[in-house]
């Protein structure tokens, strides 16, 4: 901008020539105000109501907002990766780095690493930030909880990852670890808080078992849990008596029957096989049969929505499951062969998932319909590692149900109580 000139007038002028792009224009203009430190000048918002109502403001543009006063005079150790950016595309690393306010003393990185690249089960090493010159140590390999080394001359940990909503994707491992460390040695946890982006209103599956505490499986919560990372904090912090000192910087406009794709905020893949809202969806059911010798797509252009092995009978699979009547999904059977992982290489049969309607369809559902199906046509070909069935589940009852113990309408009926109950439990804790 020239001297003089006034942005309101060049932004009503672009929109003017191009109303259809409001949403792009706006993303531009804010870029355009960032000040060096951070702060986002949202001076267009108040004459474009709706624009202001349609974008969630993650708890990093709110902290950038407020010109990162929650961490005034801090010396940051920050557990992020890829996903830890703004509206218009900064990543925290750098706009913490930029901010005169705060000092980043360490980046840790959970499960994929740093730039959210590795493969799934793949250690984690420590490493270098090219740019800042700052370590960047790994929380997923060697040790999953941060290290005297790892928080030398930090007096707060900040945390800002971006979670799918499923129980056994590591991430909020990483950052229940990080808390119940922090508690230990008083340092300060803050937590970024995200959208959960298969919405906040809607759970499925049984609860954890408590004595069951892995790395995929950290906390008694339902698989598909319909929390944010903020909101497990809190609820972990006062479950657990951690006593540790929390604060968690909320979000703006996030309402809980949102999906990812109406927050107005764009989609960065979690991980390299959730490469978009649908996978992280259908993650929450079919991911289960990891716990099994099935495929779930890894090494396909669409992990995670279909699922197969080389032994099924795709047809006679994608029958039955439209017999049940599920709601929001279309089953075709498919063939396909990954590239990489589980029958790489191997031409594989099975189910594919078309989800008509992502209000309606219920994965993990689907996922034990079909995982007894299997079981009972073919039992040593599924291969089910029962004690990894246990965590994904979250306990013994589809092992009970596989052997005779249950039908399957009372299992389903079980697993909806469960997590009805766990969700009329959380409403204390919810932040939204």
């Amino acid at each position: 901008m020239e001297n003089g000139e006034n942005p309101m007038e060049i932004l009503n002028a672009v929109i003017a020539r191009n109303p259809a792009k409001l949403g792009e224009v706006a993303i531009s203009f804010i870029r355009l105000l960032r000040r060096p430190v951070g702060l986002l000048a949202m001076t267009a918002l108040p004459f474009f109501p709706s624009l202001a109502q349609a974008r969630v403001e993650t708890g990093l543009d709110v902290l950038a907002d407020s010109n990162f006063k929650t961490l005034k005079g801090r010396k940051v150790a920050l557990i992020t990766n890829h996903t830890g950016r703004d509206v218009v595309g900064d990543s925290t690393v750098d706009l913490l780095r930029k901010s005169k306010n705060v000092t980043l003393v360490a980046i840790l990185s959970p499960e994929h690493g740093f730039r959210g690249d590795a493969e799934h089960g793949v250690s984690v090493g420590n490493s270098t930030d090219p740019v800042s010159g700052l370590p960047v140590y790994g929380l997923y390999g060697e040790t999953y909880r941060p290290t005297d080394e790892m928080l030398a001359g930090a007096d707060t940990i900040v945390f800002d990852i971006q979670d799918i909503g499923t129980r056994f994707y590591t991430y909020i491992t990483t950052m229940g670890m990080a808390l119940e460390e922090a508690a230990k040695r008083k340092i300060r946890f803050v937590v970024l808080d995200r959208p959960n982006p298969v919405r906040g209103d809607i759970t499925e599956g049984d609860v954890l078992d408590p004595d069951v505490k892995r790395m995929t499986g950290y906390f008694e919560i339902p698989v598909r849990h319909a929390l944010t990372v903020g909101e497990i904090a809190k609820w972990m912090n006062k479950t657990r008596k951690l006593g540790a000192e929390l604060e968690i910087v909320k979000m703006k406009n996030w309402k809980r029957d949102q999906w990812y794709s109406e927050t107005g905020l764009p989609f960065v893949p979690p991980s390299p096989n959730i490469p978009s809202e649908t996978s992280a969806l259908l993650y929450t059911g079919i991911g289960c049969f990891e716990a099994t010798g099935l495929s779930v797509g890894r090494g396909t252009a669409t992990p995670f929505e279909l699922f197969g092995a080389p032994w099924v009978d795709g047809r006679a699979l994608a029958a039955h499951l439209r017999q049940q009547g599920f709601k929001g999904v279309v089953f075709e059977p498919t063939e396909f062969t990954p590239t990489k992982d589980v029958f790489k290489g191997q031409k594989c049969r099975g189910v594919r998932l078309i989800v008509t309607d992502r209000n309606e369809i219920r994965p993990f559902e689907i996922f034990v319909t079909a995982f007894l199906f299997l079981h009972a046509a073919n039992a040593d070909a599924l291969k089910p590692v029962w004690e990894e069935v246990r965590v994904v589940t979250g306990s013994n009852r589809l092992k009970e149900a596989a052997t005779g113990g249950w039908q399957l309408e009372d299992l389903l009926a079980y697993y909806r109580d469960r997590a009805a109950e766990f969700a009329k439990a959380m409403v204390p804790f919810r932040l939204y």
